[in-house]
Parts: C-alpha cells; sequence; structure tokens
C-alpha cells in the first residue's frame, strides 16, 4: 500500500501539470489593444488617467498601473488577479466601492477578461498607430486585378464574400476623376476625345493629362488650406485684412511642381532655417503666421502671441500626426501616452520666433517695387567697389537681412515704468512733455545705430535715450518730426558707442506743445543696429540714406516666421493647468517619449520637421497617405483623420494603409501625384457606384470598397463646377482674393471700415479657392456647403445636407449666372425646346435624360415661358438689362429656369 501511494503521487502530480498545461495553452491571450484598452479608455481613464488620479490609482501606462496607490498597495498584481485589488472593487456589491463609480457596473464578460489579462501578467502594448509600419508582402493577385491595392481590398472581401462592381462607364469615370484631380468638370471636348479613345491606355493617359494640368495645384491647394487655417483677415474682434494670399499661391505652386511632401514640411515649419533659404521657401514659413492676431486696443500682446503659438503646436500635431494635443495644453492626455509636460516641450520649438500681437504682423517679408529693387542694387555693386569680395558678399547680406525683414524689432509692450507715456490703443508707445519709459537689459555692444518708426503731429520736441537711469548719458537723440499724413517714418539715429547690457530710458521732451497732454511722439517699434557695411568709404551717407528711403518706400509684406536671436530667445516652462501665467518646471525642446527619439535632430523647428519626415516617424506618412485616400473614397482607410489615437477610428484595411505609407514614403519619395496615380489607376477606384440590395446590407457605408465612391462635391467644387457648365470660370491664377457677388449687408463688423466690394469682370468668376476669406464672416454660399471656418485647423469637414443648400443653388446669384450662361449655350446647341434641354442636360451631367426627367424639363420650361412671356416686369427682374431686352427673352429665362434646376439635382452636386 505505501509502495503504491508512492508511485500514485508522481502520477496525480503528472496529471495535474498535463491539465494545467493544456489548459493555459488553449486559452487564447489576451490582446490589449483588442480587449482592454477599450474597456479602460470608455470605463476607467476618466477618473484613472491623464487628468485624474483618484485614490492615486493611473492607468497612464503600465508603469503608473503597477505602482502603489495611496492604500500603499499595487491595484493590480501581475499574474495574481484573485489577490489585484482592481478586480475586487470591479466585483463589489458596496456602490461607493464598486468601480466604475457610481455608474453602471462592467459586463460579467468585461469582468473575464480584466482577470485573465491580469492572470497573463498584465501586458501593456503600444497604439497601433504608434508602432513603425512595416511593409507586408502583397495578397495574391486575381482574374480581377494585380494593382497593389486593388489586390488588398480583394483579400478583405473574402470574409464578406463580395465581389467587384462592374467598372464605371467612361463618362462616369472621366467625369469623377476629373473632379478629383483638378476639382473642375471635363469640358465637352475633354469628353468627346476620352469617348472616341479606344487605345488600351487611354484611361491612363487621362490621368497624367490631369496631374500635368495647373490646375491640380489650386485642387489641393484647397484641401490645404483647411489645415493651415488660411484667412485673408487677422481674426478677432476687428478682423482685419492680412496680406498673406502669397502663402496661398506658394501652396498651389508647389502641388504643381509636385514638391516632395518632406520639403513642403520642411518648407512651411522651418523654411527660414533651411541654409540660404529661397524667396519662397520664406513665404512658405506663413503656414503658421495664419494664426489669429488681436488688434483690440487694450489687449496683452503677450497673451495672445501665447495663444497663437499654443495653436501652432496643437496644429502642427494634428496635420502630420493625426494626433489631439490640444487636450494636453492642461493636463496629460486622457487617452494616449502624452503628459503634460510633453506639450510645453513641443511648444519650445514654436516659442523663440519674433512674431508678436502687434498690429503690423511682424516680422514681414518685405517685397519691393521694381525700381525699389534697382536702387538695392546699386547700394550692393557700390559695397562691392568699396570691399574685398567677402566683406562685400557678408555686408551684401546683412542689407539684405536688413531690407528683408528688419528684424529684431523690439515693440512697445517691452517698456515698462511707463511715467507721463501710455501704450497709445495698446499698440504705440506715446509719450508727452518730460514723460518716459525704460527698455530693459539692451545689448549696446556693437550698436552704432537705432532705427525708429515713429510718428507724431508735433513739429518740434526730442526723444532722447539715456543710459543706465533717467537722468543718465544721453547716447542718442532724436529730433521730432511732424508725420502727419505718411503714416509711421522709419528714421535712423546715431548711438555713441557702447559695450554690455543696460536698461535705456527713452525720455520724451517738447516744453512749447499746447497741449501737455498731447503726445510728443508715438513709437510702433525700435531696432538696434550695427553699422551698416562700409561706413569707412566714400559714398556711405548716400547709401545709408538710400537704405532708409527704401525703408520707408511702398511694399508689399507678408507675414513670416523668423527665429529669435540668442540675446532675445525665450525660456519655455510648463503652463499649470494651461494657464499662461503660471509657469511651472522650465522645459526644454522635445518630442513625447512614446515616439521615436528626438536626439539626433537639432532643438529647433527644421530638426522637429526632420524628425517628422524621418524613416522612424510612424505617423507623417500614415495620416498623409490617409488624408490623400480619403479626399478620393469619400472616407479616410481611418476615419478620424484627425485622431490616429486610441479613441480614434480603427483602419479598415490595416496592412493597406501600412503598405501605402512605406510606399510613399520610400519608392515614391513623397511625391503626390505618384501617390494619386497609383491610387485612381486602381480598379477599386474605377468601380460603378451603383448600389444593390445586398451590399447596402454588407457595408452601408462603402467602406469595404465593393462599389465606387459616390459622396457630394466639396463647397469649392460645387461652386467651379457650376460656373465651369455655364462657361465662366475663369482661368486666372494667383494673385490677391477676390469678392464675387454675395448678398448685401453680409459684412457687418464693429469697428472695422472693410467693405465687400464685388469685383468685376474675370475676376467675379474665379475659382473659390481665390474668393477673400474672412474668419469673422466667410463666404455664405461656401459655409453653406461646409466649407471650414477657417479659425482653426480642420482636417475632415463634414458634409451635412439642409434646406439651406437647395436655397442657395436655387437663389444664389453666382449660381443664377451660371445658369443663365448655360441656358445662352443650350440656345445655340439646338433649336427645339426638347432639344436644347437635352443639351443642356448632357453639359452639365455628360448623359442622356431619360424619359420621365425630360418630361418634367419640358413641362418646367412650358410654364416659364408662359409665366415670362405674360409677366414681362418679371422677366425684366430676372435678366440683366441687355438680355431681356432680345426678341428670344422669354425663352432664355425659361431656359435658365430649367438649366438651374438641372444644377441644383444631386447627380450635379455629387460624385457618382
Amino acid at each position: 500500500m505505501k509502495f503504491f501511494k508512492i508511485l500514485l503521487i508522481p502520477i496525480v502530480a503528472l496529471i495535474v501539470g498535463w491539465i494545467s498545461r493544456h489548459w493555459f495553452r488553449s486559452e487564447e491571450p489576451v490582446d490589449f489593444n483588442t480587449d482592454i484598452r477599450p474597456i479602460l479608455n470608455t470605463k476607467c481613464i476618466s477618473c484613472h488617467g491623464g487628468v485624474k488620479e483618484s485614490a492615486g490609482f493611473s492607468l497612464f501606462s503600465r508603469e503608473d498601473a503597477l505602482r502603489k496607490t495611496k492604500s500603499g498597495k499595487p491595484a493590480i498584481i501581475p499574474g495574481n488577479a484573485a489577490d489585484s485589488e482592481l478586480i475586487r472593487r470591479l466585483l463589489s456589491e458596496d456602490e461607493d466601492e464598486r468601480m466604475p463609480y457610481h455608474a453602471a457596473p462592467l459586463s460579467n464578460p468585461e469582468i473575464a477578461k480584466m482577470k485573465q489579462w491580469i492572470n497573463q501578467g498584465a501586458p501593456w502594448a503600444d497604439h497601433w498607430a504608434y508602432v513603425k509600419p512595416e511593409k507586408k508582402a502583397l495578397p495574391p493577385a486575381t482574374n480581377w486585378s494585380d494593382h497593389p491595392v486593388d489586390r488588398f481590398i480583394q483579400a478583405r472581401w473574402q470574409a464578406d464574400t463580395l465581389q467587384p462592381s462592374s467598372p464605371a462607364d467612361k463618362a462616369t469615370l472621366l467625369r469623377r476623376l476629373s473632379l478629383d484631380l483638378i476639382g473642375l468638370p471635363p469640358t465637352s471636348a475633354e469628353m468627346q476625345a476620352f469617348l472616341a479613345d479606344k487605345s488600351p491606355k487611354t484611361y491612363e493617359k487621362q490621368v497624367d493629362r490631369l496631374l500635368a494640368s495647373p490646375h491640380f495645384g489650386e485642387r489641393w491647394a484647397s484641401m490645404w488650406l483647411d489645415l493651415a487655417r488660411y484667412s485673408d483677415t487677422k481674426g478677432y474682434e476687428k478682423d482685419d485684412y492680412r496680406n498673406i494670399w502669397g502663402f496661398r499661391d506658394y501652396v498651389i505652386r508647389s502641388f504643381n511642381q509636385d514638391k516632395p511632401f518632406d520639403q513642403f514640411t520642411l518648407e512651411q515649419l522651418a523654411g527660414d532655417l533651411l541654409p540660404e533659404p529661397t524667396e519662397e521657401q520664406i513665404i512658405a514659413t506663413a503656414y503658421h503666421r495664419n494664426t489669429a492676431n488681436n488688434d483690440e486696443g487694450g489687449t496683452d500682446d503677450e497673451e495672445f502671441r501665447t495663444t497663437a503659438v499654443l495653436d501652432r503646436v496643437s496644429n502642427t500635431w494634428e496635420v502630420w500626426q493625426g494626433t489631439t494635443m490640444a487636450c494636453v495644453q492642461c493636463h496629460s492626455h486622457p487617452y494616449d501616452p502624452i503628459r503634460h509636460q510633453e506639450f510645453y516641450e513641443s511648444m519650445a520649438f514654436f516659442n523663440n520666433t519674433r512674431d508678436e500681437d502687434v498690429p503690423g504682423e511682424y516680422p514681414n517679408l518685405n517685397k519691393y517695387q521694381p525700381e525699389a529693387e534697382l536702387k538695392i542694387k546699386q547700394v550692393k555693386a557700390w559695397l562691392h567697389q568699396q570691399l574685398p569680395a567677402p566683406e562685400a558678399a557678408a555686408g551684401s547680406k546683412t542689407i539684405e537681412h536688413l531690407l528683408q525683414f528688419t528684424e529684431p524689432k523690439i515693440h512697445p509692450h517691452a517698456f515698462d515704468q511707463l511715467t507721463n507715456a501710455a501704450l497709445s490703443d495698446g499698440k504705440y508707445l506715446g509719450g508727452g512733455h518730460a514723460g518716459y519709459a525704460r527698455l530693459k537689459n539692451v545689448n549696446l555692444t556693437g550698436k552704432a545705430n537705432l532705427l525708429l518708426s515713429i510718428r507724431s503731429n508735433q513739429k518740434e520736441g526730442t526723444l532722447e535715450i539715456r543710459q543706465d537711469k533717467l537722468d543718465g548719458e544721453v547716447i542718442g537723440v532724436y529730433q521730432n518730426k511732424k508725420t502727419i499724413g505718411r503714416g509711421n517714418q522709419r528714421v535712423l539715429v546715431k548711438l555713441k558707442p557702447g559695450t554690455g547690457i543696460h536698461d535705456l530710458y527713452f525720455v520724451f521732451k517738447n516744453a512749447a506743445q499746447p497741449n501737455p497732454q498731447d503726445y510728443v511722439c508715438q513709437l510702433e517699434y525700435v531696432l538696434f543696429l550695427e553699422d551698416l557695411p562700409g561706413s569707412s568709404k566714400p559714398g556711405y551717407l548716400e547709401n545709408e540714406q538710400t537704405l532708409l528711403a527704401l525703408l520707408n518706400a511702398e511694399m508689399e509684406q507678408i507675414p513670416v516666421m523668423r527665429e529669435n536671436p540668442s540675446e532675445l530667445s525665450r525660456k519655455n516652462w510648463v503652463f499649470v493647468r494651461g494657464n499662461w501665467l503660471t509657469k511651472g518646471p522650465e522645459v526644454q525642446p522635445n518630442t513625447p517619449r512614446f515616439l521615436p527619439d528626438f536626439k539626433n535632430f537639432k532643438k529647433n523647428r527644421l530638426g522637429l520637421a526632420q524628425w517628422l519626415v524621418s524613416p522612424e516617424n510612424p505617423l507623417t506618412a500614415r495620416v498623409t497617405v490617409n488624408r490623400f485616400w480619403e479626399q478620393l473614397f469619400g472616407t479616410g482607410l481611418v476615419e478620424s483623420l484627425e485622431d490616429f489615437g486610441s479613441q480614434g477610428s480603427k483602419p479598415s484595411h490595416p496592412e493597406l494603409l501600412d503598405w501605402l505609407a512605406i510606399h510613399f514614403q520610400r519608392e515614391q519619395n513623397w511625391q503626390i501625384k505618384k501617390l494619386l496615380r497609383l491610387l485612381v489607376l486602381s480598379k477599386t477606384y474605377q468601380q460603378s457606384s451603383r448600389v444593390n440590395a445586398r451590399l447596402l446590407a454588407k457595408d452601408p457605408a462603402n467602406r469595404l470598397l465593393a462599389r465606387g465612391p459616390r459622396v457630394r462635391l466639396s463647397a469649392e467644387q460645387i461652386r467651379d463646377q457650376a460656373l465651369a457648365t455655364g462657361s465662366l470660370l475663369s482661368s486666372k491664377m494667383y494673385g490677391a482674393s477676390v469678392m464675387p457677388p454675395q448678398p448685401p449687408g453680409v459684412w457687418q463688423v464693429v469697428y472695422s471700415g472693410m467693405q465687400w466690394e464685388t469685383s468685376e469682370g474675370e475676376d467675379a468668376y474665379r475659382r473659390a479657392l481665390y474668393t477673400f476669406w474672412r474668419r469673422s464672416s466667410p463666404y455664405p454660399s461656401l459655409l453653406t456647403f461646409d466649407a471650414a471656418g477657417r479659425e482653426v485647423c480642420v482636417s475632415r469637414r463634414i458634409r451635412t445636407n439642409t434646406p439651406l443648400q437647395a436655397l442657395v443653388t436655387l437663389n444664389d446669384t453666382v449660381y443664377l449666372t451660371a445658369a443663365r450662361g448655360l441656358a445662352q449655350q443650350m440656345q445655340n446647341m439646338s433649336a427645339t425646346p426638347q432639344n436644347q434641354i437635352k443639351a443642356g442636360y448632357y453639359r452639365a451631367l455628360f448623359k442622356q435624360p431619360n424619359f420621365a426627367t425630360l418630361h418634367v424639363l419640358t413641362r418646367l420650361y412650358q410654364q416659364s415661358e408662359q409665366h415670362f412671356t405674360q409677366k414681362t416686369q418679371e422677366l425684366q427682374k430676372f435678366l440683366p438689362a441687355i438680355d431681356h431686352q432680345l426678341k428670344n427673352a422669354p425663352q432664355l429665362a425659361a431656359l435658365t429656369v430649367v438649366a438651374n434646376a438641372i444644377m441644383n439635382l444631386d447627380e450635379f452636386i455629387t460624385k457618382e
């Protein structure tokens, strides 16, 4: 018996071990991202995450989750769910103990998953978007297609036993392609040529033609300007004019040149920091000067400068990383591993620029008139005559910088100890007789000149610059002059040689001025300068005066980015709870720790831009290809374009997304035209958009793409298509924004004298892209069709369907004018009303109307003709003076009504 017991023990142990091994092998491992993260994000994170850490317990990261809580014990014990406080709280029947606190309890399956996860060691995993993509092997080719996109799409169909739809008919396909690639419908001639071309590569030839079109850049710039929050005005209360259309033209040219997206990124975020930047690369930096600027008197310039910088941080992370960084301004991210401090480390990249919240929107790129450019060349030629080549070259760069940027300016808000002096309208430093203001910590080493931007209504008086104290040594004096009628004048004051850092007192004097309350003069800015090149050479004084005259000449000014010199560099702190007045720890430029290391990059905007487009960054290429996919197919592979984080949408085709991202980055070298060509040549894109009951039941939103895209056109495309169909659309490109017709009384903004002055001639019919955009009052018809207001970055426009949209296309001046243009074409196309209607319908939609449609339109024509024939007063109101005097005016008016109805059809405003 004893022998039997001894023999039984190892046998039982063996059986138990076998059962245990078998049991744990059969148990599927829990996937953190699929099974656990959704539970934590929806049920736990609001109290135990980046915003709050109730009871000292945080699920922000695994390290946080496993640390001791306020009780002195960890809430999670890896491998031991039974003894983990988290599980006990989830199962508790006491409502004050059970988690989630005073909310619905977790379901039994959810609790089972949590137990299983802890028993398996509570493994953590990075969200899929934060893991560097790997290029997977292409799925097998099929009889349908061997195109890479199609192979991924068809592989996904297998689970749902879907089949591809038939190809779209040629006319539909060309209209779709043309609207997608250049934002305009094909012309009749282009359509006829395509239909007549029976060669094997006829469609491919159309793709290449459209990619080469100058209108390509206009179409895609429209998308990018939403991201750049582009506007022709500054925003806030006055919402005054901003001269920044040069940036819009830069974007158009970049798309037309097929500028690689990595270069496009570097130029916009840090073009000024590139070696020997071109004028175009400097203009590109206006991307981040599209932030709002508050001109209201009495506002704190530093507050609104800071607001602009905060916006630049959030914008950059949303556009290039698909990351919702804005909430991290106040606390750590609720759902993604971004700590509060890391927002301000990102902000440090952008917080060392010269720009201030001032009316002049400095720094600007100054662009001179041709006669001024000639004078600049003459000054440079004088330098080369007087100085050795290296000194002359350096001197030319100094002069270029002075004339191009006139930086680093110091603005009135930098002065303190104002006595009998004030910031006039919160912007200009004015001082009465014996008034003064102090400017602290000025480095005078090598500074020989002081450039003042100044104005005055007094003929006499002085402005003294005194060193270190109010009665200190006078190091410079400006003799006051009356400038009323000429605005701010740039003047040069000679300074006594000095070294070191000093406080300077600006003392205003004019004992003779009639009203002691008047300002002696007012300063817009001051700029300390070294001796200009060639100061000891013959002819210097004449050239100095020439330079001063150039600084006072008329010029075009474009807001751009410029980095602070070292003596003016800013420090960076965490803002406690996002309050810019409450400074926390000091920080240095850096990127969030959950993303690839930043240590190999320079800690400035250029380094950040290079990091964003580096091969190691897991997000930029994914986010970018997803954005262009959405423009073609209506929905992104990741639907939430703005959020690739754990609360964003899951990718419908993750392997395809990663393959496209790597292919775009490596093989296509970031070239957007190559990416778009690849996508539109796929058979997936070329499918018919017709839907049937089975497709609608299996895939109502068309996420699996077993049919072609069918979505409403963008606001700009709807307007441009109407004008093109009416043969009114201007082909004029570039230049200042225009003001097409809009309803009267729309612009009623307080404290602003800006007026909507309707453009004349072809400028009234330019593409919507060129329409003057005012943030406080955007162009109404575009806004009705969901165009972005441009106050902030918009990654994804919503698509609404409201009665207001039909009212716009039926009543807006632009659409009625376009309809009249189509009606005039219809009259020229045929002699009979019915054939005219057929011709107009085909011109708009590139297909013939069916019998029922033709019947309705013909009846509409007959009723309208009768109405206008009988009521000549209505005819005169409906048609312009010239047209209503024509012999066939009632017929033209009736055809205009029909054309207007055609342009109001869903088929016309939809990409079929």
